[in-house]
């Protein structure tokens, strides 16, 4: 019964990631703009040049920060539906948190992308409030700003919170329900204030459902080209520099040499994920 889903991972799947690793050890001739099929290791050194190597730490900066922004926000909604939702509350729950995965992703991209314009509903508050001055200082800030929230680091970094934010909230939810009442409650009776207890009892039994979260949501960012095509800078990000390298360039060497990138680093994280546990929780 194995077999053919075996067959198609092996086929389809791998045999794609292998023909990728091959490509990537090719070149291309600058001349003839033709693809050389002889190993070598330069198309990879062209990744330490100074703007293909700015995609790479642009990407895994991004991607660490809507991780850490990701735990931050889904943490306490994950604790108080594992701890205190039942019922009707339970199933509102995981309805609330899986009914933005049943729309089309391109969908709401695009309506962030009308949020954030400057015609948006955002810029609109701000004007009503008379913080408008407020909002185009931090627009004009270099790292983070942009002609407005729709086309800057900013707006690129809050429509991936959102996106991915259920991937990040379920997994948590389900190492948070592992945690046994009765520690909590031993802890609370030994004298532990509820600080003391979440470093000591919750924090460390949950955090493999944190790790679990953020392979998601990590691993979502390094290889996503839509968002910050639609939303965000002209400054390119990994899955981006992929699809220019692959289609308007025609370098297929480096756009493999890049792919490269996220599926090594993720390799990683998921081999020290393991170790903490983390599939545990998933």
């Amino acid at each position: 019964m194995l077999g053919v889903p075996l067959l198609w991972l092996i086929v389809v799947y791998l045999g794609s990631l292998a023909s990728l690793l091959v490509q990537s050890f090719y070149s291309l001739d600058d001349f003839s703009g033709l693809v050389v099929e002889e190993w070598t290791l330069s198309t990879y050194a062209q990744l330490f040049t100074a703007a293909n190597l700015a995609i790479i730490l642009r990407t895994l900066g991004m991607a660490a920060a809507i991780t850490l922004a990701s735990v931050a926000i889904a943490f306490p909604i994950a604790y108080f539906a594992a701890r205190y939702a039942a019922g009707r509350w339970k199933a509102f729950f995981y309805l609330s948190v899986m009914l933005p995965l049943w729309s089309s992703y391109l969908v709401k991209v695009y309506a962030w992308k009308l949020i954030l314009a400057k015609e948006g509903i955002l810029t609109w508050a701000f004007a009503k409030l008379g913080l408008s001055p407020l909002l185009d200082w931090y627009l004009s800030l270099r790292v983070v700003g942009g002609n407005s929230l729709s086309v800057s680091t900013t707006g690129t970094f809050l429509v991936f919170v959102y996106i991915w934010l259920p991937y990040m909230i379920l997994p948590m939810q389900a190492a948070l329900e592992r945690v046994p009442a009765s520690l909590v409650d031993a802890s609370a009776d030994l004298g532990a204030s509820p600080a003391e207890t979440f470093r000591h009892v919750i924090l460390p039994l949950g955090f493999p459902g944190v790790v679990a979260g953020s392979i998601f949501t990590f691993s979502l960012t390094l290889g996503d080209y839509i968002v910050p095509q639609i939303v965000g800078t002209s400054r390119l990000m990994i899955g981006q520099a992929v699809y220019a390298q692959q289609g308007t360039a025609g370098n297929i060497p480096l756009a493999a040499a890049f792919t490269v990138v996220p599926v090594v680093i993720m390799a990683a994280y998921l081999t020290l994920a393991r170790r903490l546990g983390a599939f545990d929780a998933l």
